[in-house]
């Protein structure tokens, strides 16, 4: 039975969370910025029409968004994450084989399904009513062309959203590669497009009718498997169950520079925080604590100072409290006055299971009964009534330091009084 994949992504993710809560903004021009209000890092199709890249910066766009009336909003990441969280889970009821490959996309398995083209559009129909958001369906035999079918499916309204590659006959097949830029290819892209180029390897199908040995021994093994999965011969497994993370970073850039020791403190607390209970969610232990701090690189070279510092712990913990102590004993040891500092994060690393979990030289463990169970009933009151709910008083109140967010949505989702309200 010939393989079945299909790539299910959100268009213009952002943007379209966006528009779900605001009707206005449809057909309406409308940006995503970065952190700070930066750079643009999501762009409705309306904005893409009018030369808009991917990152470039806010300040650059000013003039072109005044004429052409561009919506600029800033990032608004908790609803972004809670309306992902709804797409996935729509998604997993359309198949047993699911990988969430990133916030706007997810693989199906739908090997052995009936009528696909169909069963896509059942896909986008659902996610549409019960969401409000738009997506795209990509089938292929392998993830690589799926993908690129999603490609398709986006760039060309008369596949309704919907593009099955295994439908065609090879001749359309290849004909359709043959469209598409190498640089489309998922592990491809910018860098190594160029580099194909000067073999005369231009679009899809060209790389898929390359020398996969050859290539292999320029590039490496990943190229390969690339080719085989062009040519229909899958070498990318989904990955049902996502491996724990090795490493988790928390890090913001600053709304304004920091001089003072204190601010840094906070700023160092609420990213640690919001780590530990990412390694507490995926139930893993830390075993080092790393702080950083860094002025802005576009400072003079005599005003530029950037240090971190990494503390291995005496035995693994997952304890905010714990952690925060490490964290700014270590910050302390980098911290230097007189330097503005526009950045300040976090790393947790050397990471273990519960099983795995030494005692330190006395035998003893740093976390007994008592601190699991206050880190259990913490995560719950945030998680049911928002972040920082509860925190601890090192992470601060007024937090002047914070990310600007001044064009940001309300937490339609996630806020009891940010709820949308309808009025008569």
């Amino acid at each position: 039975m010939d393989r079945s994949i299909a790539l299910i992504d959100v268009n213009n993710f952002y943007v379209s969370c966006e528009r779900v809560f605001n009707p206005k903004l449809e057909d309406v021009p409308v940006v995503v910025l970065s952190n700070n209000d930066g750079c643009a890092v999501a762009r409705s199709n309306e904005v893409k029409a009018l030369g808009v890249k991917m990152g470039q910066p806010w300040f650059q766009l000013k003039d072109l968004a005044k004429k052409h009336g561009i919506i600029a909003y800033s990032s608004n990441y908790t609803l972004y994450a809670d309306m992902s969280d709804r797409v996935m889970s729509i998604l997993s009821e359309y198949s047993p084989n699911q990988e969430i490959y990133s916030i706007d996309e997810c693989f199906l398995d739908i090997t052995g399904f009936r009528e696909h083209t169909n069963y896509g559009q059942s896909i986008r129909q659902r996610i549409k009513q019960w969401t409000g958001l738009p997506v795209c369906v990509g089938i292929g035999g392998t993830k690589t062309l799926s993908k690129l079918a999603n490609h398709v499916a986006k760039k060309n309204a008369n596949f309704n959203g919907v593009c099955d590659l295994n439908a065609f006959s090879p001749t359309l097949h290849d004909e359709w590669l043959s469209r598409i830029e190498v640089g489309e290819v998922w592990g491809i892209g910018r860098k190594l497009a160029p580099k194909l180029n000067k073999h005369g390897i231009k679009t899809a199908l060209d790389l898929k009718n390359s020398n996969s040995k050859r290539l292999r021994e320029e590039f490496s093994v990943v190229m390969e498997k690339t080719i085989r999965e062009l040519n229909g011969v899958p070498c990318i497994e989904l990955e049902e169950i996502s491996p724990p993370k090795k490493q988790i970073i928390s890090s913001r850039s600053f709304g304004i520079t920091v001089k003072d020791l204190k601010s840094l403190e906070e700023s160092v607390s609420s990213h640690i925080a919001k780590a530990a209970e990412k390694l507490r969610r995926q139930q893993s232990y830390a075993g080092a604590v790393h702080v950083f701090i860094t002025t802005s690189r576009f400072n003079k070279p005599e005003e530029n100072y950037h240090n971190t510092y990494k503390i291995k712990l005496p035995t693994q913990s997952a304890d905010t409290i714990l952690l925060t102590k490490a964290a700014l004993w270590g910050l302390h040891k980098i911290y230097r006055s007189g330097y503005k500092y526009n950045k300040a994060g976090v790393m947790l690393s050397d990471f273990v299971t519960n099983e795995n979990r030494q005692n330190d030289m006395f035998g003893l463990r740093l976390e007994d009964n008592k601190s699991k169970r206050l880190m259990k009933v913490m995560d719950q009151i945030n998680a049911r009534m928002g972040k920082g709910t509860i925190k601890l008083a090192s992470e601060g109140t007024d937090q002047h330091w914070k990310m600007k967010q001044g064009s940001r949505s309300p937490g339609y989702t996630t806020q009891w009084d940010e709820l949308v309200q309808i009025k008569d």
